[in-house]
Parts: C-alpha cells; structure tokens; sequence
C-alpha cells in the first residue's frame, strides 16, 4: 500500500524577527535602547558547546548585529541555514538569507512548496528560544515592554493576514515573574494564542526549578491550564547545551541535543505538576523520541521499588502513565522513536520541519515524510497522526479553522 502524506503541520519552526519589530512598537525614548539592527564585521567559534564571537574584527565577515542595552548579539548562519551550501557556526546578514526566514509572503510561498499546511514558530535571535534576552536585561521595566511588544507581533502580524490559520501564533513571557507571565499568558489567549515558548529548565538560567517547595511557577501553570496554552519547550531553551568536554567539536553536542529535552520530562513527571495541573499539556520541540521507552521503563520501575519515597517521589501513579494526552514529543527523523511508537504511544508524537535551521527538512519534506513512514511501516491513520491530527489534538488547532 501507498501511503500518502497528509498537508503537514509543523510544530517546530522558527521566525527570524524583522529589524523593525521593536524600533516599530516601543516608546520612542527607547530609540537608543530597545533591541536594533547594526552591521559590521564579526569573527566566530564553537567549541565544547560554548559559541563565542569578536564584534569589528578586520579580518572579519560582514554581520547584523542585535543591539539592546547591554546585549551586543551577532546573527550566525545556523539561525536562518536553509538556502545554503555549506552549514557552519559563520556570521550572515539579512540580505544573505532566504526571504521565507523573515518575510511572511516569501514564509507562506516555501511552505506551499514543502507540502507543509501549518506552523508554529519559535523565536529565533534576539529573543533566543523563550525570550531569555529579556529576563537578563537589568531594566524590566523595558524588558517587559519588549516582550508585549514581541507576542503583539507574533499575533497581530506574522501569524495574521494572509498567515491567518497557516502561521500559528507561539508567545514569549516575562520569566522573571511567575505572576506576571501568567498575566501574558492570559493577555495572549484574549488575541488568539494557545501556544507558550518556556525553558526546558529554568535552574540554568539563575531561576526556580519546577521541583520548587515554594511552587514558583505554580501561577503560570495555572493560566496555562486554564486557557489551554500547551507549553513548548525547545532543546537550548535552558541557555544551555549538553557537551561532554570543553574542546569537544560541534558535533558531539548536536548528537546529544536530545538530553535537555530527557531531563525536562523527568523533571516535570516528578515534580508533581500534572497532579496539581492535570489539564495542563506541555511539548518538546527538537527533542525527539526515540529515549522515551527507556526513561519510562526506568521511571516506572523506581517509582515501584521506592513507593515509600524514599527517593523522593510522592506521585500517586506510575511516572508513564504521565504521558498520555499531557506530554508530546517532536520529531523530525527519528526512526528508532517510530519503531517503538507502541511503547510511547502514537498520539503523542508529532512532526517538525524546523524552518529554517540546520536540521530542516525544507525542501524536501514530503520526501523525507513518505520515507521515514514507509521505513517505520506505519499505517495510513498512524501516519495521518503524526503528521497532521496529533498536532491538531494537542494544539487545539480547530480554533484556527484547522481540520483533519
């Protein structure tokens, strides 16, 4: 039998913010401070995980530069990949990348040409993963401002107009404070988000773990549950990336990607969350799967041999049984996670293009789509989930218009 591959809905992409996106919305006497573009010459390297560049080296290649306070952040080529011959850790510019990466008539034009129906983006440069920029910057006052302004942009423009019901809104919070977020949250559910970027572990990034005794995050989980705003957690969201050494190459951190997602789920399992927010969904973007059955295997098993919490566990049920309809993991080649799909259950899997990174599928997405189902034998309404209707269930994507 021949499958065929349904519209796809990607649920991890990424948005390369215009320049304008804030010199456009803030107060004018932030002219001088709010995030901007300047070009000039850059130098990088990547070594044992940690990215490092040099501004207005003469040696250099010509770069755009994300200015804002303090923070001087250079746009390196992996942000915005697809179009290129040769993918390495070098400075670009916004002349030198695809127009699909920022444009949003040029984005819908590459995904009618990547059989692609749907995405979701996540913020990309200036922002980083789930707006970790904001919450550095020592002026919060400015900082919140910036991210209001980001998710007015996200609903109001990218995902609007012509984009209305393809390009799905995905919001940033305040991480600073947990009331405060929860107020963004609802705020952007009012115009039409259900869809929040967090950390996949805060801890990295000087804050409360989801383990905290004082339940820190507890007033955003509830705005999440309450509006049902899945929250989306993408590998490096942490600030951080799982290396082995510190002169160990790029590669050996790419492999191991899949670990910060591993750690969140675990956290998040026993932590209790799902006990005290049992309606709440949450996504791991980039993470793949194909780890899950082992993690839950084992989970499972301490949860058994230590029910007298010694170990620190108080869950009421066994740690897999967590999984179901609550956490979904994306993928976008992961044939040992398909060929376990029994194990971790199909509907919690779905599909990624990542537009426009490195890892992307684009241009050739159906392809790689028919050949990773056909490989991992799925049936024609197993593939109908992956691709198309788990992203549906779990994003609440009816309200955009969209069907299976």
């Amino acid at each position: 039998m021949t499958l065929e591959i349904p519209r796809i809905i990607s649920v991890d992409d990424h948005v390369v913010e215009p320049p304008d996106l804030w010199t456009s919305r803030l107060p004018a006497k932030y002219k001088d401070r709010g995030p901007r573009v300047v070009r000039d010459k850059a130098k990088f390297n990547f070594i044992g995980g940690v990215f490092s560049y040099e501004r207005g080296v003469e040696d250099g290649e010509w770069c755009d530069w994300w200015l804002y306070d303090d923070l001087v952040y250079p746009f390196p080529k992996l942000s915005a990949a697809v179009g290129f011959d040769t993918l390495d850790v070098t400075p670009v510019t916004f002349d030198d990348i695809r127009p699909g990466a920022w444009i949003q008539s040029e984005r819908l034009k590459d995904m009618d040409t990547n059989h692609v129906d749907a995405s979701l983006c996540f913020p990309n440069i200036l922002p980083r993963f789930c707006g970790q920029a904001f919450y550095e910057r020592e002026d919060k006052e400015l900082a919140l401002l910036c991210v209001r302004a980001y998710n007015d942009w996200m609903i109001d423009e990218w995902c609007a107009g012509d984009g209305k019901g393809r390009l799905l809104p995905m919001t940033i919070v305040p991480l600073w404070d947990a009331n405060l977020a929860a107020a963004e949250v609802r705020r952007c559910a009012a115009k039409g988000s259900f869809a929040v970027a967090f950390s996949e572990n805060p801890v990295p990034l000087g804050l409360p773990s989801v383990h905290d005794k004082d339940r820190f995050w507890d007033p955003f989980f509830q705005a999440c549950e309450e509006t049902d705003t899945i929250v989306c957690m993408h590998i490096g969201s942490s600030s951080k990336m799982p290396s082995t050494s510190p002169d160990a190459p790029f590669i050996v951190s790419s492999v191991l990607t899949f670990q910060n997602a591993m750690g969140s789920m675990v956290d998040y399992i026993f932590s209790g969350v799902f006990d005290r927010f049992p309606k709440m969904k949450i996504a791991y973007a980039e993470g793949q799967v194909g780890w899950m059955p082992y993690v839950m295997e084992r989970a499972d098993k301490l949860w058994e041999e230590r029910d007298d919490n010694a170990f620190g566990s108080s869950l009421t049920q066994k740690p897999s049984s967590y999984i179901r309809d609550r956490i979904y993991g994306c993928i976008f080649d992961d044939e040992i996670g398909l060929r376990n799909r029994d194990v971790i259950g199909i509907d919690q899997i779905c599909f990624e293009v990542d537009y426009p990174h490195a890892d992307s599928t684009f241009p050739n997405t159906h392809k790689v789509a028919l050949d990773i189902a056909t490989k991992a034998g799925l049936t024609q309404a197993e593939c109908d989930k992956l691709f198309r209707t788990n992203a549906i269930k779990a994003f609440g994507l009816e309200r955009f218009g969209i069907t299976k």
